[in-house]
């Protein structure tokens, strides 16, 4: 019997059992804003069911699991044959199959697929984070491999199947693949150029030997990989199958997966090459080029990847608040945890809805949006991503210290929060990136101003921080050195023009008073507290 002063009460329950989708209005309404009407229903119930899964008690079972029981490599059997095989837990395996059961690695080829896969890949990452490394992998390389019209004609059935086909063999005897990229080495990590991996040409045209290394390799398990090595006309892009078309493995030496502060459940490796066999795609020396596609379509997962994150902090923050009471009534009326909740809202909210508009653009696909994407996508992976590790931490305190301890979930989050930041560029990366399609691609600038401009006049605060921004682009001396700021500018700007014409008055409002109009301290909750917070908060709650 329990005794009675260990009697539990004033605790929330915990946020299972509910619909991660439906319950998410900023996401609900970018669906139905960016969609064609004809496919909405099918849409909204497979979303639907996607995120009653997400929202399981089952699904949050699995990512507990894949996370307290990481990969293992084994590098040889027990008669010393060198093997390089990586195990993982099966609920790394429940997780990847619902994942590619729900077409997220499917987007290129079907009606409105890349908003449709976006938020699909924002409900079920909530599920767990580092499974959505080989999805993304796998879905960004279709363009890199269409580079090669016969390549891309052999794999991308493969690449694009629903079918989650485990285990190391030919890829021809396979329903389904999932691939890698290796680009990084030791004495390189972004600068790609200085890469030392060598490739030799064979007797068969377009097949190559490789010698060298790649220092992160995420998920060695993939059927095949996407790297980059030295040819003799320069830096040169590959495909690198796990299992050759004989039945017999690929040299791909595993020598050790990386001890890294989150994603856990996510094998990242040193993989070395040492007449690893492996097809060229695209020209020699066009290597970057060939691949530049598929790390802009894994930099658009890292923004999608730190938005789910985001809303998953913020709803359990949120719900907390809602249930727990302090000092005589619930957290969530308190004026000051009220402006904490509703500022970790907005910035959640204004994340959702930029990542939606890039795969709304992707799916357009005209010049113009391309255009608009080259600079939208650095810009965004930049802020979001960086946006992610002090919300998730505040989100985290908003719990107390619930909220610090492993079965709160919080913690992990908090430690996954920084990896969307680093993975395919840093910060810097990306702000050079900014710059070089400043300099190089005026359509790029032309089709972001008209993007942000398309709100002009709607809030006096975006019009002054619009201003502010065409002042700041037309002095580029010693940009390199304050292109930090001026790309968090552009990206908050174009937050600020998606809000004010397509959220509720409250968000927008909150929005541009903060983050456009000055009134925001140095830390969440700080925002203005003449606003109408209590709404915006109300948006963000999860009704059980």
């Amino acid at each position: 019997m329990a005794a009675t002063t260990h009697t539990v009460t004033n605790q929330a329950p915990p946020l299972v059992g509910y619909d991660v989708f439906t319950s998410d209005r900023a996401l609900v309404e970018g669906v139905e804003r960016h969609l064609d009407p004809s496919l909405l229903k099918a849409t909204h119930e497979e979303l639907s069911a996607l995120g009653r899964t997400a929202g399981s008690a089952q699904a949050q079972e699995w990512g507990v699991l894949a996370n307290e029981n990481p990969p293992v490599l084994h590098t040889h059997d027990r008669y010393g044959n060198r093997v390089d095989e990586v195990t993982f837990h099966p609920s790394w395996h429940r997780l990847l199959g619902k994942a590619v059961g729900a077409g997220l690695t499917s987007a290129w080829n079907r009606p409105g697929g890349h908003v449709r896969r976006a938020a699909g890949f924002l409900v079920w990452t909530q599920a767990e984070g580092g499974h959505g490394c080989p999805v993304s992998m796998t879905h960004a390389a279709v363009p890199a491999l269409r580079a090669d019209p016969a390549l891309a004609a052999e794999w991308e059935p493969r690449l694009t199947s629903t079918v989650y086909d485990q285990g190391l063999r030919p890829a021809a005897q396979k329903a389904g693949v999932l691939f890698g990229m290796g680009m990084t080495e030791k004495q390189g990590g972004s600068d790609v150029r200085a890469n030392t991996t060598r490739a030799r040409a064979l007797a068969e045209d377009g097949t190559y030997e490789l010698v060298g290394h790649k220092w992160f390799c995420s998920a060695p398990m993939s059927d095949g990989f996407l790297v980059l090595a030295q040819a003799a006309e320069g830096l040169t892009c590959f495909l690198v199958p796990r299992v050759l078309d004989d039945g017999s493995r690929n040299v791909f030496n595993i020598q050790r997966l990386k001890d890294k502060l989150g994603n856990k459940s996510n094998a990242s490796s040193e993989v070395e090459f040492d007449g690893t066999w492996a097809r060229r795609v695209g020209d020699e020396g066009r290597g970057v080029r060939t691949i530049i596609e598929m790390v802009a379509a894994t930099r658009l997962d890292c923004v999608l990847g730190s938005a789910a994150l985001m809303r998953q902090a913020v709803a359990q923050a949120v719900h907390h608040a809602t249930y727990r009471e302090a000092f005589g009534g619930r957290l969530v009326d308190k004026p000051l945890m009220r402006n904490v909740l509703a500022d970790l809202a907005v910035e959640s909210e204004a994340a959702t809805t930029l990542a939606l508009r890039l795969a709304a653009a992707y799916d357009d696909g005209s010049e113009r949006e391309r255009a608009f994407l080259r600079l939208a996508v650095p810009a965004a992976k930049y802020w979001v991503t960086k946006r992610c590790t002090p919300l998730a931490g505040e989100a985290l305190e908003c719990l107390g210290g619930n909220g610090y301890v492993e079965e709160s979930g919080m913690p992990r989050l908090l430690r996954e929060a920084p990896l969307n930041s680093i993975w395919e560029g840093s910060g810097n990366v990306q702000a050079l990136d900014v710059l070089r399609a400043l300099q190089r691609e005026p359509e790029a600038l032309a089709a972001f101003l008209e993007e942000v401009g398309a709100a002009r006049g709607a809030d006096h605060r975006l019009d002054g921080a619009i201003k502010d921004l065409l002042t700041d682009l037309a002095d580029m001396n010693g940009v390199e050195a304050r292109a930090r700021r001026l790309v968090e500018r552009m990206a908050l700007v174009l937050q600020g023009s998606l809000l004010v014409r397509h959220a509720p008055a409250d968000v927008a409002d909150v929005f541009c008073a903060s983050r456009l109009g000055g009134d925001w301290g140095a830390a969440f909750g700080t925002l203005p507290h003449s606003l109408n917070l209590g709404a915006v908060v109300e948006r963000a709650a999860v009704g059980l």
